[in-house]
């Protein structure tokens, strides 16, 4: 029954508006996708912009992953007080401040200014995580919620696809850097400082764009009136502290092995992701420009939006660990391909790892959750700040990549993958919910 907050009890939005909710929340993971891969072109820009090694850049990634590890759980607790909707809102227009900060980045060319932005766009995508996950597990029956949730992912993925495409276009083709001269009169002092604030500024109307796109979605979902579900019948599914009901997660097998993978599969997807530009540019690889490796790098996100969709209809026949164990083993195999090859194999290897990537998020987070009754919430808080992988994994495949190169730094995702394929088939035996 409808109440006087305007809230509604799961099973009554079952039957009244779950597919417009399900497409209006859907929306938000086209919209986070996007702005988490265009980090893979604003990478390679601003380590030319502030001539930075590979460890330097990475710290793009660790601000804004970093985000979901701070962020996560004091999210939770605005989920408790002002529920779903409210949260995605306040999420985007925090992601849209934190866009707009990239204009006095570039404005004074300073990196430290354009990691605070980051933190702050990362706070918001954050948000949208916290509440839009778990929100669309509940828009139908549990035993659905993975294929559900991978459908949502695949917009996702559409996002992730479409940005180092544009993000390429905008940013390096608004760039002319003359690379002779640079080399033999390197630029200090004030023409230095010129010189960055004039490379910065390519950022500047992509990221503007962004925000307009990040307040109009805020506006919609606030007209819309999408169901808050601020009910005690969902108090199982808002992120809140890390026990319930004199029972804790820190007994759970699946929610701290969930946590592990989740933290593994961002990282390794995200290295591979940041560095995808700079390899591709590498002459025993491809010898690409900036501006054909970013439009290549789309290949990588498309292979895990096409994926999504073929894994939502596997996942219906077949257990979700073992889907999980087999797409993490293929994806190794690619990887470790990519390191012993060399040309084209090595690069097409490589992009082909984002069609295996495809189903890992969703269904380790319906795995970890599974059956947890009470302690859903504080799991699904514990798995969202297990994203923070993206933050430390890329700064050791960073540091690494200084030291022996970007092809066998690789072997840090490869790792990952490994642990997966485990979780999946440890998940197959221990796990006796239908999932």
């Amino acid at each position: 029954m409808q109440t006087n907050t305007g809230t509604v009890a799961p099973e009554q939005l079952e039957v009244s508006r779950p597919t417009a909710a399900m497409s209006i929340v859907t929306s938000l993971f086209f919209i986070w996708g996007f702005v988490t891969s265009l980090n893979d072109v604003l990478i390679p820009h601003l380590q030319g912009v502030f001539s930075l090694n590979f460890f330097q850049s990475m710290f793009i990634q660790f601000a804004f992953f970093s985000a979901y590890f701070i962020f996560a759980l004091p999210w939770g607790k605005v989920v408790d007080h002002i529920g779903y909707r409210n949260t995605m809102i306040a999420g985007l227009v925090t992601a849209g401040i934190g866009c707009l900060l990239f204009v006095p980045a570039a404005s004074l060319a300073s990196f430290p200014l354009f990691l605070a932005a980051l933190v702050i766009l990362a706070g918001g995508i954050t948000a949208l995580q916290v509440a839009a996950n778990p929100y669309v597990t509940a828009l139908g029956p549990a035993r659905t919620a993975s294929s559900r949730l991978n459908l949502a992912q695949a917009l996702n993925s559409l996002g992730t696809t479409i940005a180092p495409y544009l993000g390429g276009l905008l940013i390096f083709s608004a760039v002319a850097v003359k690379e002779g001269v640079a080399k033999s009169a390197p630029l200090t002092g004030a023409a230095l400082f010129a010189s960055q604030q004039q490379q910065a500024s390519s950022v500047k109307l992509p990221y503007i764009l962004l925000a307009i796109i990040l307040f109009v979605l805020a506006v919609v979902i606030r007209l819309f009136h999408l169901p808050s579900l601020h009910s005690k019948n969902t108090t199982d599914l808002r992120p809140s502290d890390l026990h319930a009901g004199g029972e804790t997660i820190w007994n759970k097998p699946q929610v701290l092995l969930a946590t592990l993978a989740i933290f593994l599969y961002v990282g390794g997807e995200v290295s591979i992701g940041s560095f995808l530009v700079r390899y591709m540019h590498l002459p025993s690889i491809a010898n690409f420009s900036e501006l054909q490796a970013a439009k290549y790098v789309s290949f990588y996100w498309g292979g895990a939006m096409v994926g999504r969709f073929i894994g939502s209809a596997l996942l219906r026949k077949f257990r979700t660990g073992t889907m999980v164990a087999v797409f993490a083993l293929i994806a190794g195999g690619l990887v470790l391909t990519s390191v012993l090859g060399h040309g084209y194999l090595s690069m097409w290897t490589i992009l082909s790892v984002g069609l295996f990537n495809s189903i890992m998020f969703p269904s380790i987070f319906t795995i970890g959750i599974a059956g947890l009754g009470a302690l859903t919430s504080e799991a699904s808080s514990l798995i969202v700040m297990a994203i923070v992988g993206g933050a430390i994994i890329p700064l050791a495949q960073g540091r690494l990549a200084d030291s022996i190169g970007i092809q066998h730094a690789l072997l840090i995702p490869l790792v990952c993958y490994v642990y997966i394929a485990f979780y999946g088939l440890w998940a197959n035996k221990r796990i006796t919910v239908e999932i």
